[in-house]
């Protein structure tokens, strides 16, 4: 996957609002609107921009309790760890889930609309698997930032 400077300044603008036009991502970049969507529609095919999304806020759509939970596995083999990612996609609850290196093995992000609910959840999707050796919830008292912007990285020319 390679980009040049053009397509690095596209990449910041976009990350910061994706709903331009062309048009004006173009202006932008020092581009026509034509090259400029010739530059989008690359990037999304090769992969470099994986989706176009809106961060919607959990608390106005109903969903005000939101955690970070750990989560160990009772061993790390393959099959487990295949398995418990496709539970973490299927799960609607799961908003972001990390498999990750340290303490735990997966780190999610989860919202519900009450303590309970979560209670539920945790029943269903924790102890109810026997994959699962334990987790730990952490509720957050506070969004501080929300966002997929990455900083992006000049190509060495």
């Amino acid at each position: 996957m390679r980009y040049d400077r053009i397509d690095a300044r596209i990449l910041e603008i976009v990350q910061k609002n994706n709903r331009l036009t062309s048009e004006v991502i173009g202006e932008m970049a020092g581009l026509s609107a034509t090259a400029c969507q010739r530059r989008l529609k690359r990037l999304r095919s090769e992969g470099i921009i994986e989706a176009d999304v809106s961060i919607v806020s959990a608390r106005a759509v109903g969903r005000p309790i939101q955690m970070l939970v750990l989560v160990s596995l009772e061993r790390e083999r393959s099959d487990i760890i295949d398995r418990f990612k496709k539970a973490i996609k299927s799960s609607a609850e799961v908003v972001n889930g990390f498999y990750v290196t340290g303490d735990a093995d997966f780190v999610l992000y989860i919202t519900a609309r009450t303590m309970e609910d979560y209670e539920q959840f945790t029943r269903r999707f924790f102890y109810e698997n026997p994959d699962i050796k334990g987790f730990k919830t952490m509720v957050i008292m506070d969004r501080v930032k929300a966002g997929f912007a990455v900083p992006i990285e000049l190509p060495v020319e």
